[in-house]
């Protein structure tokens, strides 16, 4: 059957079961969009292609498929630039499509001509010029085996216009895609596993390093099969959050250098690390010459080349790790490290009387007595996507979840802007979960635009603002280390109550403790989207934080109250 390039381009899309791309048109995807009239596909109209890339970020996380979002040429395609890093950071199976021109015209400046494949290199897992419609098809297969195969990540098509509007016989072939020399699975040695064994047996002080590969390779029950058969105590890196139940006895928190004290503590007294699909990044180890200067280090991680890049490992399980862990669990016995969590909680114990949350109401309202409202009235069962900065490390210390990919955040990139689109994105994914977006005064109006988005499309995505002034993190920065010298962080900002009446959404704001749960309530209980700007205090910072270069048990803390200096 004769079609064109368009219209194979859309069948493919639906033949791998996408029923939603966000993206915005133009004159290089101008058949594409005339094309998708007769597709089943939904298209969500986004304000800005950063936002389309985010929300498909955001969609692919919160459903664990993958997501796609499309742009047009030049302008269309390095808008999606930060998105598309994002996704490689934080391995996010995300398919970016863009339009390209015409074939003749490249390599000549053509208007609105930009590389795109030599600019993403370096970001995307691997990525595609396609000049000629009869690769239409076997590159869009190729592309979405390759983002959710092995270690996920985004992959980026350009298609030329003359491509989309070339017409040929074709009909569908569902032969699977097939990359020689591609391969993305490992299978670990047994002489490994036995190693691995016999110190997972002798340790008297372990502790599971929670990372996101947890999640994506959906191996949730394993581990925590393994830490109760063990009573091995659980701490999350940022994007780990979720793979192990925050409620659960033997969960400790978020480690790093804005995580637990007792966390960061009882890694550097263990006797041995086994680090679950994490990466031991920077943010994680804080020093790393100083780092768990006691312990062993078993790392079972897909990617080979995570391997003693950046920690030096006793022990390294390449491979899947739900198969890795479902191979080593029937070799594993109980055991018994009470002393071990005894000492733990006594560190726990310590820390509480520092928590802003635990102190009565001195009429000021902080970000931790909103986060802790949060989690109280939706019983940590809400699906909490945040910005970067301040908020995103708040939310990470006081929303716990029990449920796998409910925390949704950028990590590794660190992209303010993200959490509205990916709140969106998720949105689209979970359309019968609750939703929301934790973001700070600087990050909504990075994206804020994409407010209209939401209301194009009727969808109900709560938006939590905490607003306090301040570019916050680089404040706290500012403040700790750069003698309180606020360089271009008082930050002056809209009337966010009245730009989401603008968007024809609701807004509401907060000044006080009191006022929280109820605007927290009336936001669940509304059919629309709510937007709460809830004015923080302006100069709290986030606590414990471990200076760059410091050991992770070097921490600043929070001061004790004057009553608990005062007693003792």
């Amino acid at each position: 059957m004769k079609k064109t390039g368009a219209q194979i381009f859309w069948e493919c899309l639906e033949r791998e079961g996408v029923e939603v791309i966000f993206g915005y048109p133009g004159g290089a995807t101008l058949p594409i969009y005339d094309a998708l009239v007769t597709s089943k596909i939904h298209h969500v109209l986004v304000r800005h292609e950063q936002g389309a890339s985010h929300m498909a970020d955001g969609y692919a996380r919160a459903s664990g498929r993958v997501g796609v979002a499309l742009a047009t040429s030049g302008p269309g395609a390095t808008n999606l630039i930060t998105g598309i890093a994002t996704a490689l950071m934080d391995s996010s199976p995300v398919v970016f499509i863009t339009g390209q021109v015409s074939s003749p015209l490249i390599g000549y400046d053509a208007f609105q001509e930009t590389d795109v494949t030599g600019i993403t290199l370096p970001i995307t897992k691997h990525n595609y010029l396609i000049t000629n419609v009869n690769d239409i098809a076997p590159t869009i297969r190729e592309a979405f085996f390759l983002a959710k195969s092995g270690r996920p990540g985004p992959v980026l098509i350009d298609i030329t216009k003359d491509a989309q509007q070339a017409t040929i016989d074709w009909e569908y072939n569902d032969k699977p895609a097939h990359l020689p020399g591609y391969r993305p699975d490992f299978r670990p040695a047994n002489s490994e596993f036995d190693r691995a064994i016999e110190l997972i047996q002798n340790a008297q002080k372990p502790v599971i390093l929670a990372g996101h590969g947890i999640l994506i390779s959906g191996a949730m029950d394993e581990v925590l099969e393994f830490a109760e058969r063990t009573q091995t105590p659980v701490a999350d890196t940022l994007l780990g959050l979720g793979a192990f139940p925050g409620s659960h006895s033997l969960s400790l928190g978020m480690m790093g250098m804005h995580g637990e004290a007792w966390v960061n503590k009882a890694i550097q007294e263990a006797d041995l690390l086994l680090a679950f699909g994490m990466r031991f990044d920077d943010r994680v180890t804080g020093k790393v010459s100083h780092y768990a200067p006691k312990a062993k280090k078993i790392h079972i991680e897909i990617d080979p080349s995570e391997v003693n890049k950046n920690v030096q490992v006793d022990i390294a399980l390449v491979g899947d790790l739900k198969e890795t862990l479902q191979k080593l669990l029937p070799s594993i016995t109980t055991a018994d490290h009470s002393a071990w969590l005894e000492e733990i909680n006594t560190l726990r114990g310590h820390s509480a009387v520092r928590d802003i949350k635990n102190l009565p109401d001195n009429g000021h309202l902080y970000a931790a007595h909103v986060i802790n409202a949060l989690w109280q009235v939706t019983k940590g069962e809400a699906i909490i996507v945040s910005d970067v900065g301040q908020n995103q490390m708040w939310t990470a210390q006081y929303y716990k979840h029990d449920r796998p990919n409910t925390s949704i955040t950028s990590g590794g990139l660190g992209t303010m802007g993200f959490g509205l689109p990916g709140g969106i994105g998720a949105k689209f994914a979970k359309p019968d979960q609750e939703v929301w977006v934790i973001a700070g005064d600087g990050g909504i109006q990075m994206t804020q635009a994409e407010l209209s988005t939401i209301a194009q499309e009727g969808i109900k995505v709560n938006i939590a603002i905490l607003n306090n002034g301040y570019l916050g993190m680089v404040r706290q920065w500012q403040e700790f280390f750069y003698d309180k010298r606020y360089s271009a962080t008082p930050m002056k900002g809209p009337d966010l109550v009245k730009i989401a009446e603008a968007h024809g959404l609701t807004g509401l704001r907060v000044t006080s403790r009191d006022q929280v749960v109820d605007a927290i309530e009336a936001a669940r209980k509304n059919p629309g989207t709510v937007l709460i700007d809830f004015k923080v205090e302006k100069e709290d910072s986030v606590y414990p934080m471990v200076p760059t270069g410091a050991a992770i048990d070097a921490m600043i803390r929070r001061p004790l109250p004057e009553s608990v200096v005062q007693e003792s």
